[in-house]
């Protein structure tokens, strides 16, 4: 059945491309962004569009009582982990405060089913790996720590009927979808930075960290393509509307890759020498974040199709090159 979805910072890499794929298959989308972080030129044709931020009570009030909404996927939010560090008020305000607004604003107006785009970074450091949702959770940067509070705020509605909710622990968001390239600014995922070193258009990469209690000494992530990541959202607004009432799943492929393994993908899929320095750790890094994903394959029925190193790294290269796969 076709639903009325809000999508929260719906003009972002990965909520734009989500709302694209719940018009493709028949649903009703509304984006609210204020463009802070977000681009105009990247929501989808058939998307209604409000330039709000969501941590504004009266605008979203508004929106809520002219629009049949019937789920809201939260995508807005600052995702700079180290940025996060140096200006963590910025990262609690809006993150946490904003997001809250927008929570009782949805529960006033009974607009129950609620996906958030929450993350590993929820974690620390690893105890083990694969990371199971059982892991415990100690994040390392403040914006760790907000996507955490943020699930508690979740679970404690939940538990007094004012929700229910699917967080979606990402790992790393990676590659590009027809064309559409991450374009964050500042830029601070470590693909498309390597991508730009690598054809000259920006300075050298820097790798923040090489003795690390990794083999070769830098961080390992496990990385995980944005049309898998767009999948599941749709497949998590499916088990909210067949009754779920409360689910934390992680997001990523079970395999991860150090800074090292992927300069030297991107140097074999583009022939090109990826030009960089290294310094030292960068504060909230953890040292390894890899996915178990069995709960999103057995309650979400997802499992990710798209997410080999290789051809992640070829489709943000084209993307970023203007070219076609």
């Amino acid at each position: 059945m076709a639903r009325h979805v809000l999508v929260a910072g719906g003009a972002g890499f990965i909520g734009s491309l989500t709302a694209q794929a719940l018009l493709d298959r028949g649903d009703r989308v509304t984006i609210v962004d204020d463009l802070s972080t977000g681009s105009k030129d990247v929501i989808p044709q058939g998307a209604a569009f409000h330039e709000a931020s969501i941590g504004d009570e009266v605008a979203m009030t508004t929106l809520l009582s002219s629009a049949d909404i019937d789920a809201c996927i939260c995508f807005a939010g600052f995702i700079a982990a180290g940025e996060s560090m140096s200006d963590p008020g910025k990262y609690f305000v809006n993150n946490v405060g904003a997001t809250t607004v927008l929570l009782e604003a949805l529960a006033k107006a009974q607009v129950q089913q609620f996906v958030f785009s929450s993350s590993a970074a929820v974690y620390g450091e690893p105890l083990f790996t694969p990371m199971t949702e059982t892991h415990p959770t100690a994040p390392t940067s403040v914006y760790g720590e907000t996507k955490l509070m943020v699930e508690r705020v979740l679970s404690w509605m939940a538990s007094r009927g004012a929700m229910r909710y699917v967080a979606l622990r990402y790992f790393n968001a990676a590659g590009a979808l027809e064309g559409h390239r991450e374009a964050h600014q500042p830029e601070t995922h470590l693909i498309p930075l390597a991508l730009a070193a690598a054809k000259g258009e920006r300075p050298a990469l820097q790798v923040f960290g090489t003795d690390y209690p990794t083999p070769d000494g830098t961080c390992i992530r496990d990385y995980i393509h944005v049309s898998d990541l767009a999948r599941a959202h749709l497949a998590a607004l499916d088990v909210l509307a067949s009754g779920t009432t409360e689910l934390v799943c992680n997001l990523g492929t079970s395999q991860g890759y150090s800074v090292r393994e992927v300069i030297s993908a991107i140097e074999e899929v583009t022939g090109l020498s990826v030009p960089h320095e290294l310094t030292s750790r960068r504060p909230g890094d953890p040292a390894e974040l890899v996915a178990s994903c069995d709960l999103a394959r057995d309650v979400l029925g997802w499992v990710p199709t798209r997410s080999a190193l290789h051809d992640i790294i070829r489709d943000a290269w084209h993307a970023s090159s203007g070219t076609t796969n």
